[in-house]
């Protein structure tokens, strides 16, 4: 309490953000929301009678983990806390903000959001219609139980993994998570398990058509790399242009498909958890901490007033209905390059000096 928490606390503001990685301001609110969802964070005697530990420890022990990626006993000497409760704190931590915070900081785009993205990412990377960039990454899992191992496994890693498949917008905000596929799959693989296009599929997706070269287009789509397939939802580069407007595609679209690179490199960074060995046992638990990182993240970025659609404004109630239309339309391969060619006629068509000196050394 006296190095953070006092009126006059020994240590300021920049270092807190720095150790806790958020806000003083929101870090209580965490705390507040935590107590009030959840009894076990609520203080409490023990068996003995003697007074348990405070909240706002039982959360400085759970965050700390997550931003250091340190064993639980790490901070026993300054929290005074035995290691098996400083792994309750993380894993009831975990389960509390997934189940508090979701909805909202895990959400899918509603049509409110999808309108701000197609904004924001046509005035920063001048492609209409986009809403972010998808991609996979890895995280190793230390404690891989050995029957596991050749499951998630695979030929160019060294230590058994389990991948995440995400989309991050330009804010480096991620509007979809799916964590849990063993390490020896591809991104095909972890594609056709994934819920990505569950409520195009069920009739619950927003409504967000647009317009390229005046040509109308449902939905919106993603930035891919080469591996996936040519689906009409997915947009990849083209692997050896020949003409100018194809150069200036192929960097303009490699240039704004490193939002999710950067999403990813940033999440790890801020949180050491993900860029070190798995502790766990089980895939659950790994997929909690995976979660409630991403949440974590995302609400830092509200609160630090850098998302693009930071409200949540809910989209009015749909009852789900199978469209057996939409699935045929998902993977029409002609939508796929009639809207590839529309993009790079749009961008042909407009002044971008840094494309066209680029198009030219080439």
């Amino acid at each position: 309490m006296a190095d953070y928490f006092v009126e006059d606390p020994k240590y300021n503001e920049d270092i807190f953000r720095h150790r806790f990685r958020m806000s003083k301001r929101l870090f209580l609110k965490i705390v507040s929301d935590v107590e009030e969802n959840d009894p076990w964070f609520v203080e409490t005697p023990d068996a003995r009678g003697r007074k348990g530990f405070t909240p706002l420890q039982k959360v400085t022990s759970a965050i700390k983990q997550l931003a250091t990626g340190n064993t639980p006993d790490e901070n026993d000497e300054y929290l005074h806390m035995a290691e098996r409760t400083s792994r309750e704190c993380l894993e009831y931590f975990c389960d509390t903000v997934c189940k508090i915070y979701g909805p909202e900081f895990l959400r899918r785009p509603t049509s409110h959001d999808m309108a701000l993205l197609y904004q924001a990412h046509e005035e920063k990377h001048h492609l209409p219609g986009m809403f972010g960039s998808l991609d996979c990454t890895h995280f190793v899992w230390r404690f891989c139980p050995t029957e596991y191992r050749g499951q998630y496994m695979r030929g160019d890693h060294r230590y058994p993994t389990i991948m995440l498949e995400a989309v991050a917008s330009q804010d480096l905000w991620f509007w979809h998570a799916f964590a849990g596929p063993p390490g020896s799959q591809n991104d095909i693989n972890v594609l056709q398990q994934s819920p990505l296009f569950l409520t195009e599929q069920n009739g619950t997706a927003p409504k967000c058509p647009f317009y390229v070269n005046n040509h109308l287009y449902k939905r919106g789509y993603l930035l891919v790399d080469g591996i996936y397939p040519s689906w009409s939802v997915f947009v990849k580069s083209i692997p050896y242009p020949h003409e100018v407007n194809e150069k200036k595609f192929k960097r303009q679209h490699e240039a704004a498909r490193k939002d999710v690179e950067r999403a990813f490199g940033v999440l790890k960074g801020k949180w050491g958890v993900l860029s070190r060995p798995m502790r766990a046992r089980s895939v659950k638990k790994i997929r909690n901490v995976v979660y409630t990182c991403i949440i974590l993240h995302n609400m830092i970025l509200k609160d630090d007033g850098k998302a693009i659609a930071p409200v949540h404004i809910r989209d009015p109630p749909v009852e789900p209905a199978l469209d057996d239309t939409v699935l045929g339309e998902l993977l029409n391969e002609d939508t796929h390059w009639r809207l590839k060619h529309d993009l790079i006629d749009h961008l042909a068509s407009q002044d971008l000096p840094h494309l066209l000196a680029d198009s030219d050394e080439d």
